[in-house]
């Protein structure tokens, strides 16, 4: 390798400079904080374990995104983690062990084989929060409810919530009693929005009547608030199910409409993480961008490979892309001061009183080329008749 590419990084993998490194510690910090505030306590997964504990459950889905090698002192494969959700829902179910809700966040980079779009990283920088122990709607929309607030106080905009629930088109499929190469069939169609091939597919099976007119309308079933109107009258024929699952569409609905500056988009076709999710799932999206910014829902059979099947819901935001579409900055580091080259002892004393005041003092090294300005400081510590002194520099 010449030595002029040795400084090139896989692709997918990036490193932050300081500057950008202090605005997601910042973020880190703040949401974290916010998350505290709710009642949320913070858990660290490891950053590598055994292959069949990572991908055991739902994570199986989680393989292809996997990194793996071989444990030097077991022989075992073990595996990067590529999403910590599943390692967090493992604390609950194996760790905790509680019987009332548990209310869950953590935050780490994760490592992917391949990004989730093009040009995405594989070392996302994943924030999350999950809810544990409790099924109702009301845990959905708490979790939504943080994912907005996190998404506002990282200076995002413009917020579109799109939301789903797998369990309407669960439900009909259960209902039509489809087979499974008739489900997956239907499945590709409805996620391709192709009502014309779906057409096809039921002639093809001359399969029609009340539930085949409900399945085919659900490509139609996308729009505002109103739209949960239009289902209700359109799917009048399912199972209970189907309209629980439209009454707390509903809930949800009232209860983000609180939010300034967040649209509401419902798609009972949106069938994203459908062998993962049980309910209600959503993602956030900001103007001008195709990518989600955050992503979430109920996945309440998650903890059974556990030992413990508890109700979930929860939601994960890759930091790093959010700080990069928002208008969020990290704290200049405008008020730093710069102390001179000594060993003087009233000097080394002010120095530390200012630091545990929580000033930025640098100390200059003997010797260094750059001033105070280069070193990005606006003041000096300079010594006069009453000992060393905190001064402003001129412009």
């Amino acid at each position: 390798m010449s030595i002029d590419t040795k400084w090139i990084l896989p692709e997918g993998i990036e490193e932050l400079s300081p500057q950008r490194a202090a605005q997601v510690e910042s973020a880190r910090r703040q949401l974290l904080d916010l998350y505290r505030l709710w009642g949320y306590e913070l858990v660290m997964p490891p950053f590598v374990e055994y292959l069949d504990s990572l991908l055991t459950g739902t994570g199986e889905d989680l393989e292809l995104k996997t990194f793996k090698l071989i444990d030097q002192m077991t022989g075992r494969m073990m595996g990067v983690r590529a999403d910590m959700t599943p390692q967090v829902a493992r604390i609950d179910a194996h760790l905790l062990r509680r019987e009332e809700p548990t209310r869950l966040c953590y935050v780490g980079t994760v490592l992917k084989t391949l990004p989730d779009c093009h040009g995405g990283t594989r070392s996302p920088f994943q924030l999350g929060a999950e809810l544990y122990g409790h099924a109702g709607v009301e845990s959905d929309l708490e979790v939504m409810q943080l994912a907005v607030e996190s998404l506002q106080q990282m200076g995002l905009k413009e917020i579109t919530l799109d939301i789903g629930h797998v369990g309407i088109y669960r439900a009909l499929v259960e209902q039509a009693g489809l087979s499974q190469e008739q489900e997956n069939r239907l499945f590709e169609l409805i996620q391709r929005r192709s009502q014309h091939e779906i057409e096809s597919l039921f002639n093809d099976w001359n399969f029609s009547g009340d539930i085949a007119d409900m399945l085919k309308s659900l490509v139609t079933l996308a729009g505002d608030e109103s739209v949960l109107t239009k289902s209700s009258e359109l799917l009048k024929g399912a199972t209970p199910e189907v309209h629980e699952a439209l009454e707390a569409l509903q809930k949800i609905a009232a209860g983000l409409s609180s939010f300034d500056g967040v649209q509401l988009h419902f798609d009972l076709s949106e069938l994203r993480g459908y062998h993962y999710h049980t309910g209600v799932l959503f993602a956030a999206y900001v103007a001008g961008d195709s990518e989600a910014v955050a992503q979430g829902g109920r996945y309440d059979e998650i903890g059974k490979v556990f030992g413990r099947a508890r109700p979930a819901t929860g939601f994960t935001i890759e930091l790093k892309r959010v700080l990069m579409l928002s208008d969020k900055t990290a704290d200049a580091k405008s008020d730093a001061i710069l102390a001179p080259a000594s060993d003087d002892a009233g000097l080394v004393a002010k120095v530390s009183k200012l630091r545990s005041a929580g000033q930025c003092v640098i100390q200059a090294l003997p010797g260094q080329s750059g001033d105070a300005a280069a070193m990005g400081c606006n003041q000096i510590l300079e010594k006069g008749a009453d000992g060393w002194q905190v001064v402003a520099l001129t412009k």
